[in-house]
């Protein structure tokens, strides 16, 4: 059938052939001036182990026991062998890039030549928010200079315009503080007092918004974030402070932090323009998984599914195999894969609930919201 547009141009060329010869068909078909527009979409992710696809394998005097992702059984789910992530299958950014239609992104010093026009991923387990937090990762603000080597590199490959069309429409992803939580926790546990427990949350949420204010000024618009999640409610920190339940502690640093995080993202987006955020409600997310575990379809949400020791919190591979471990027979049965880290089941529902979440759940955009924000 015919489209109402052509049988216009019909009409008008039949009995008003001044205006046909004047402006031709395509102005009665309205047609952009830009459909051959390129149109970006890139994914640039920051983190520490949650969403580290295998950086710190690449990290000068690694070991086994630094980073045991390069050991059996992780990875054993979807890849069939270790490559570098801390689950036994895909993390969290492997589902997102899925769902936005993008490559899953390989670690950033990876030594493959590789555009970046999809986007990078500079996470690295253990790392901080802080330089201090555990020296000899990809700390945050380290990840921050790789990611102004990428932009250069960008800018040479695709020109200074067309690098700015990129980086302004990526969504940049981002999961960092955990680590710096647990440091401050070893060093005080219960004796700090709420006042050095505010200036340190202080500390990490000022690097942070430095950060931030880096990636916007190179050119990035939109943030999504996945704030800090239950720390307490780990199997390792379970395990590590011989608790029953949660480590009060540790979960009540990661509520601070939140509230903290989301106060700053919301101040930013007054402050800059074009700056768009989203927060992921981690801490409600995951905690609601490890309570309730069978309302999510899941069997065990208290024990990890690979490790030793008191909720098998530690130790998943044995340090190489040089130790005796526990493995479940079935790792999507388990919330945890192992002491600190998700299973890949529990991971597509995190992501899923990211991408597309409610406001209640994830906000004031979902992740798939944001990337269709000019």
């Amino acid at each position: 059938m015919a489209s109402l547009s052509y049988l216009v141009y019909v009409l008008v060329s039949l009995f008003n052939p001044v205006s046909y010869l004047l402006y031709g068909q395509d102005h009665f078909n309205n047609k952009p001036a830009d459909d051959n527009e390129v149109r970006y979409k890139a994914l640039f992710v920051f983190g520490d182990s949650l969403f580290d696809p295998g950086n710190d394998q690449y990290l000068p005097n690694v070991t086994f026991e630094d980073y045991p992702a390069m050991t059996w059984p992780y990875g054993e789910t979807y890849f069939h062998r270790p490559n570098g992530r801390l689950s036994d299958g895909r993390i969290v950014p492997d589902f997102i890039a899925k769902f936005a239609n993008l490559p899953m992104l390989p670690p950033y010093l990876q030594p493959d030549p590789k555009t970046f026009t999809d986007g990078a991923s500079f996470a690295s387990a253990g790392a901080g928010v802080l330089v201090e937090t555990e020296p000899g990762t990809i700390n945050l603000p380290l990840q921050l200079s790789y990611f102004k080597n990428v932009t250069e590199l960008l800018q040479e490959q695709l020109g200074d315009e067309e690098a700015k069309k990129l980086l302004g429409s990526a969504v940049y992803f981002i999961s960092m503080g955990g680590n710096d939580y647990f440091t401050f926790y070893a060093n005080y546990q219960e004796n700090a007092t709420e006042a050095l427990k505010h200036e340190f949350i202080e500390t990490v949420i000022g690097n942070l918004t430095t950060v931030l204010q880096g990636i916007y000024d190179l050119g990035g618009r939109k943030i999504a974030f996945q704030n800090a999640g239950p720390l307490g409610c780990l199997p390792y920190a379970k395990q590590e402070y011989d608790t029953q339940g949660c480590v009060e502690g540790l979960q009540s640093l990661a509520r601070q932090h939140n509230n903290a995080l989301a106060s700053v993202l919301k101040e930013l987006e007054s402050q800059l323009p074009g700056f768009k955020y989203s927060i992921f409600e981690y801490y409600d997310a995951l905690g609601d998984r490890v309570l309730d575990p069978a309302k999510y379809g899941f069997k065990d949400g208290r024990d990890a599914c690979c490790g030793r020791g008191a909720y098998r919190g530690s130790d998943c591979g044995g340090l190489n195999g040089t130790v005796p471990y526990e493995l479940c027979s079935i790792p999507g049965d388990s919330v945890w894969f192992d002491g600190s880290h998700t299973s890949e089941r529990a991971n597509l529902q995190l992501a899923e609930l990211i991408w597309s979440g409610t406001s209640n759940v994830t906000w004031p955009y979902n992740v798939q919201q944001l990337f269709e924000q000019d």
